[in-house]
Formats: structure tokens, C-alpha cells, sequence
């Protein structure tokens, strides 16, 4: 054993030696290399660089080759601030292949500097979310160049062609989220070398049609474009690309019919033409696509029916053809095949027939929207199956017993979003849903009962939906009161029960809205995206994919309420939106509403509403729409920029209010205030003199009359006096009289 020892001891001495000679003789870092990462360190503005050892092969980020240049310089996320390339340090890494430099705050421009042209191994450069500007270079070498990544940064101007006759082994190309402008370049794709696989030209400003050039990409493997202001055609020879796996095109003008060539592209998973004008009919035989994961053709002007083999893409994921024209029966397609099926929108169109069963065998679907068709039927229990759905939309269509499908409903536990809008017509709200033990809804955000002629009262187990943010129950025959208890639910911020036949007062626990009071509170929530966006009534340029974006507001407008508006609907801070026209409100408007400092809309016409109009209402600087018309509001419109901008319709109605933007004038004063001071100086005025008349009146009287009164003798002697002056005024009038008469009996003769 001992000899065994002794012989394997040299074998260990040689095999440290080796180790120890193979590390030693590991060539450091390029001197020049090091002096010019460290330049570009230093000019980074507080560099979170941490590079302080004396080999940059170790440092973060750096990679080396076995001669000790510099290969890789990767710091994505990094906190880099700056100028890009300082003083072109980076360009004097000639060995360099892979430039990251991605989501920091760089600024400067690529061709005010001759970066590119020492780097002719560049193979890799991603310089995405920063604050690049400018335009691309076209006269500096990119023969080696393969990603170019360039997204999200200020870069404009027009892209050329030359760019691309340069960069010859060019796959990846990504200029997205920018402001290009022009047609997109023509003859990407280089018959002698066509490695392109990923051209992303997307959200810039690129117009004009989409030349043809794409077929010849026999790599192609995504095209995107969308969110540019494209027109024309799509180039026929875009089906030849048959590597094509992602088409992404939308919110574009694009139109014409969709060609059957589409099925040529067999190895196609995203087809997005959504929100385009596309035409005619989806291809009958669409259902070759077999890799379809994502068929997304929503708003563009598509008729006829749904091609029954699109049920044979069992790979569907998403399938969106809402807002088209498109018709049939819905009851009839079997959704069986589509066990992956997450969501389903098929709204806005002009479908028939009841919900088919056979969607309930989708158990993955999280988002259903089947809304404004013509369907018709119940709501049956089956519905259950989908423990996943979180996004239900049904309004606009037929439903009937409303009683039963809120109690279905209610025991889902994954639910966010429910629409059941315009549909129900004329019944009854349901008053009771097992009050004692209900626990439904546990996770609803948004309930849209809206436009339905609903009739009945506000329920009381609204009161248990504790995560609601948005209700919507306008447009119905809602009788009774407001609850007291609506003001206690902790996430509430949209309240719509405009146009329905509510009366009662305002509640003042409506002004103690948690979510609408603190904005603290308001930040502790969650706001997660929904599984499929809401439209306004812009229509598809008004998306909303969080409830945030609703708006927080109260909409009482239309209904028979009464009272005053309380003081304390100042406490409401976040509040945006106020509707309280055609009612019956009276007193005055409170000036508490100027301490809402976010009010964008303020609404109070069609009241009886007295008073001036509160000049702190002044100080709304986020008051966009104001309309306080047909009330009884007296005094001058409190002068302020914003106030004189609205429309004289907004104050219209009040004929005792004066002044701009109204024609009828006030009288001059010197303000608010000094007129407040003359009318009240006017009407003290008023009153001293009316009492130094009685006063006068008074002592005149009495100091005439009151010796007269009180004493005989002096009573006798003053009326003698009357007396003789009668007398003699008399004798006097006689005398004159006769003289007169003989001047004229003279003139005569």
C-alpha cells in the first residue's frame, strides 16, 4: 500500500503542474481592449459598471477569446446612461462579435459616429429600449452582421433598400416601436442570399403598400408590420414564403379579399390581420392550416359563414373574428376538436342559434365573447365546466330568465369580467340570491347589466361583491333609492345608473368610497390585464385591457333624484367623472367640488340648482366638460381662462346668469369680490337712507304738530295765522286779476 502511495503521489505533483501551467499560460486581457472598455465606463455618467479587477476577461459581461480579445460585450439592464459610443470606444474592440446594450437609457445617434466601421466581425447588436435617435447608417460596413435589434428607441427617417444589399447574412431584423417612415423596403430578400427569417417593422410610421419581394425569403419565418398606416394589397407572392410561421399585420388599412393561396402556408401558427378592411369570405378550406395557434381577423369587413373546417385546427389557441359580418348558425359548429382553445371571440357579428354545447368541452377557454348577435335561449349549467373563464360577454343578444343565470353564474369562482348588457328584456333584477350563504362572484370586477329595461330595485347582494370596481346598470327601470351600503364596497370607482327611475337623495356614504378617497388605498390594488379588451364607443381605437382605463366616475344622470348635492362629495379625490343632470337636485352648487382636483366632467344641467356659480370652480384644472344649463343659477360666471372656454350651451337656461361666455353682459365691476363689496354697500345704502326719511318724517311731524297737539293757545294762534295768510294770499290773487285784465282792455284799443 505505502509502495502504491509513493507511485500515484508523482502522478497528482504532474497533473498540478499541468492545471497550474495551462492557467498560467491563459492570456490575459488585450491591453487595448481594457483601455477602451474602461473609456466606456468612465464616460457613464455614476457607472454601475463594477470593473475594478485588472483582467476584463473576468469582468461582468465580457468574454474573451483564447488570444485574450474581447468577443462579447453583454450588459442588458445594467443602468447605463449616457451617450452612446463616447468618443467611439467601443469601436476600437476589433475582435468583437455580440453587443448587447439593451433596456438602459442610452442616447446619441448611430451615424454620427464611425462605430461600425472597425467592426467588421460584428455578428450580433442589440441596442433595443433605449433612447437611440436618428438614422440608420448605410454607408457603414455590416457584411457579418446576422441580429440586428434595434426596437424601441427614437430612430426615424426612411430604411433603403442598400441597407439590405449590405448586410448579406442578415436573420434578424427588428425595428419596431420606432418612427420610420416611408414604404417598407423592397427587395428584402436578395435572390443570392436569402437568410432572412425575422423582419419586424412594426408599430413605426411606415406607409404605402407592401411591395412584393417576400416570396423569394425562402426562410421567412415572421413578417410583421402591424400598427403602421400600410394600405394596398397583401403582395400575392407573400404565399410562395411557405417557411412563413407568423403573419402579424393589424391596425393597418390593408383591404381586399383574403386569397385561398393563405393555404399554402402550411406551417403558419399566427395569422393577425385584425382591425384592417379586409373583405369577402374567410377561405373554405383554412382548416389545412393545421399549426394555427392564433387566428385573429376582428374588425375588418369579413361576410358569410364560418368555415366549418376552421374546427379542425385542433392546435387553436385564440380565435378572434368579432366585429365582421360574418352569419349562420352558431349551434351548428362543433368545438369538440379544440381542447386548447383559451379564447373565443366571435362578438359583433350576425350569428344565430342558442350557445353551442359543445363549447363547453373547451376546458381551457378563459375568455368567451359572444355578444351583440342574435342568439337566443338560456344559460344553462353546463356553463360550469369552464372552471376557468375569467372574461364572459353575452349583452346584445336574447337571453331570457335572468333569475337563473345569475344563480349559474354566480357559482363561478375564476370570473372577472361579466356583460349580460341589452339582453333580458323587461325582466325583473333578481332580488335574491341566497342571501344567507352566498358566496358567489367572490372574484367579479366588472358587472354590465345595462340597457335591458330591467326593472326592480338595486339588489342587496350587490353588497357582497367585494372586489367589484365597475357597475354598469344604466339604461333600465331601476326604481327606489341608492343604498347607503353601495359606498362600503372597498373597490368601487365606475357607478352607472343613468337613465333609469331612481329617486331619494344622494347618499352621502357614496362620498366615502375607499378607492375613490385615497389614493393610498387605490395603489394597493392589483390591476391585471383582462383576457380580451374592451371597446369603447370609439369603437376599435378606444381599447381598454384594464379596468383602470374605465375612468372612475359616478353617473346618476336621467333619473328622479332630489335633494342637494351633499358637502361631502369633497372627500371623493380621485373622483373623475360627475353626471348628476336631469333631476331634481336643488340648493346650491356646493363649493366643496372644487377640492375634486382630478374632475375632468362635471354635469349638473336640467336641475334646479340656485345660487352663483362657486368661483373655486376655477381652480379644476383637469376640467375638460362642464354643463350646468337650465337651472335657476343667478350672478356673473366666475372669470377664468377655462370657464370662458366652454360653449355658451353649458350656462344657457339660467336667465339670471351673465357674462362670458353667455351674450348677456354684467354690469362693470372690478371682480368677484369688489362686486360683492358695491352690492352690499348698495343695499346698506339703501337701507340708511329709507331710515333717515322715516327719521326725518318722524321729527318733521312731531316737531311741527306735537306743540300743536299739546298746547291751546298755541293750537288757536296757529291757525289764526292760517287764517290771516289765507286772507291776504287771497286779496293778492284779487288785485292781480284786475290788473291784468285792464293791461288787456288797453292792448285792444
Amino acid at each position: 500500500m505505502a509502495e502504491q502511495r509513493n507511485h500515484k503521489a508523482p502522478s497528482v505533483i504532474l497533473l498540478l503542474f499541468f492545471f497550474s501551467t495551462v492557467i498560467s499560460t491563459n492570456p490575459a486581457c488585450n491591453k487595448m481592449d481594457q483601455d477602451s472598455l474602461r473609456s466606456f465606463s468612465f464616460n457613464m455618467p455614476s457607472s454601475p459598471l463594477n470593473w475594478s479587477s485588472n483582467d476584463c476577461c473576468n469582468w461582468d459581461g465580457i468574454t474573451c477569446d483564447a488570444a485574450g480579445r474581447v468577443t462579447h460585450v453583454l450588459l442588458p439592464s445594467k443602468g447605463l446612461k449616457g451617450g452612446i459610443f463616447v468618443s467611439s470606444s467601443l469601436g476600437n474592440l476589433t475582435h468583437l462579435t455580440h453587443l448587447d446594450l439593451s433596456h438602459n437609457s442610452l442616447y446619441g445617434s448611430l451615424d454620427q459616429t464611425q462605430f461600425f466601421s472597425s467592426l467588421s466581425r460584428l455578428q450580433t447588436l442589440n441596442l433595443s429600449n433605449n433612447l437611440l435617435s436618428g438614422e440608420l447608417p448605410y454607408s457603414q460596413p455590416l457584411s457579418n452582421i446576422r441580429v440586428l435589434d434595434l426596437s424601441s428607441n427614437h430612430f426615424h427617417g426612411e430604411i433603403a433598400s442598400s441597407f439590405f444589399q449590405q448586410a448579406r447574412n442578415l436573420m434578424k431584423f427588428n425595428v419596431s416601436h420606432n418612427t420610420f417612415i416611408g414604404s417598407i423596403p423592397s427587395s428584402v430578400c436578395l435572390r443570392s442570399s436569402s437568410l432572412i427569417q425575422v423582419l419586424d417593422f412594426s408599430f413605426n410610421n411606415f406607409n404605402g403598400s407592401i411591395s412584393r419581394g417576400l416570396g423569394v425569403c425562402s426562410k421567412l419565418q415572421a413578417f410583421r408590420a402591424g400598427y403602421n398606416n400600410l394600405s394596398g394589397l397583401l403582395p400575392d407572392d407573400i404565399y410562395n414564403a411557405t417557411t412563413l410561421e407568423e403573419i402579424a399585420l393589424p391596425r393597418n388599412s390593408l383591404h381586399g379579399a383574403l386569397s385561398e393561396g393563405l393555404v399554402n402556408l402550411t406551417n403558419l401558427t399566427i395569422l393577425d390581420l385584425s382591425y384592417n378592411e379586409f373583405i369577402g369570405v374567410v377561405p373554405a378550406s383554412i382548416g389545412k392550416l393545421s399549426k394555427l395557434q392564433f387566428v385573429l381577423l376582428d374588425y375588418n369587413m369579413l361576410e358569410g359563414y364560418l368555415p366549418p373546417s376552421l374546427m379542425n385546427c385542433t392546435n387553436l389557441i385564440e380565435l378572434r373574428m368579432g366585429s365582421n359580418n360574418l352569419k349562420g348558425n352558431i349551434s351548428l359548429l362543433n368545438f369538440l376538436k379544440l381542447s386548447q382553445l383559451r379564447i373565443l371571440d366571435l362578438g359583433k357579428n350576425h350569428f344565430t342559434g342558442k350557445l353551442p354545447m359543445s363549447l363547453y368541452s373547451c376546458k381551457s377557454l378563459t375568455a368567451i365573447r359572444l355578444n351583440t348577435n342574435d342568439l337566443e335561449g338560456e344559460i344553462h349549467p353546463e356553463i360550469l365546466a369552464l372552471e376557468s373563464l375569467s372574461f364572459l360577454s353575452l349583452g346584445g343578444n336574447r337571453f331570457h330568465n335572468i333569475n337563473r343565470a345569475m344563480k349559474i353564474l354566480m357559482r363561478f369562482r375564476s370570473l372577472v369580467f361579466l356583460s349580460l348588457a341589452a339582453s333580458f328584456e323587461g325582466e325583473e333584477m333578481p332580488v335574491d340570491l341566497g342571501m344567507v350563504d352566498f358566496d358567489g362572484f367572490r372574484n367579479l370586477r366588472m358587472l354590465s347589466l345595462g340597457g335591458s329595461d330591467l326593472t326592480g330595485e338595486i339588489p342587496l347582494w350587490f353588497s357582497k361583491l367585494r372586489k367589484l370596481e365597475v357597475l354598469s346598470m344604466g339604461h333600465n327601470r331601476i326604481t327606489g333609492s341608492i343604498p347607503s351600503w353601495l359606498g362600503t364596497l372597498p373597490r368601487l370607482v365606475y357607478i352607472s345608473l343613468d337613465f333609469n327611475l331612481i329617486s331619494g337623495e344622494f347618499p352621502k356614504e357614496l362620498c366615502t368610497l375607499p378607492m375613490l378617497v385615497s389614493e393610498r388605498i387605490a395603489a394597493q390594488v392589483d390591476d391585471n390585464d383582462l383576457e380580451l379588451p374592451i371597446y369603447g364607443i370609439q369603437g376599435p381605437t378606444f381599447l381598454q385591457w384594464k379596468l383602470s382605463n374605465f375612468g372612475r366616475g359616478i353617473y346618476l344622470g336621467n333619473n328622479a333624484m332630489n335633494g342637494h348635492i351633499p358637502k361631502e362629495i369633497s372627500k371623493l379625490q380621485r373622483l373623475q367623472h360627475l353626471q348628476l343632470d336631469n333631476n331634481n337636485f336643488s340648493g346650491n352648487i356646493p363649493d366643496q367640488i372644487s377640492n375634486l382636483k382630478n374632475l375632468e366632467e362635471l354635469s349638473l344641467s336640467w336641475n334646479h340648482l340656485s345660487g352663483k356659480i362657486p368661483s373655486s370652480l376655477t381652480s379644476l384644472n383637469f376640467l375638460s366638460s362642464l354643463d350646468v344649463s337650465y337651472n335657476n343659477l343667478e350672478g356673473q360666471i366666475p372669470t377664468s381662462t377655462q370657464l370662458q372656454s366652454f360653449n355658451a350651451s353649458a350656462f344657457e337656461g339660467n336667465p339670471k346668469l351673465c357674462g362670458a361666455p353667455l351674450p348677456n353682459k354684467c354690469l362693470p365691476s372690478k371682480g368677484n369680490e369688489a362686486d360683492d363689496n358695491s352690492e352690499d354697500h348698495v343695499e346698506n345704502g339703501h337701507q340708511w337712507f329709507h331710515l333717515s326719511v322715516a327719521l326725518g318724517f318722524i321729527t318733521g311731524f312731531w316737531g311741527v304738530c306735537g306743540p300743536l297737539v299739546l298746547n291751546e293757545k298755541w293750537r288757536y294762534a296757529y291757525f289764526q295765522f292760517l287764517q290771516n295768510a289765507h286772507d291776504r294770499l287771497y286779496a293778492s290773487y284779487v288785485l292781480t286779476v284786475m290788473f291784468i285784465a285792464k293791461i288787456q282792455r288797453r292792448l285792444r284799443s
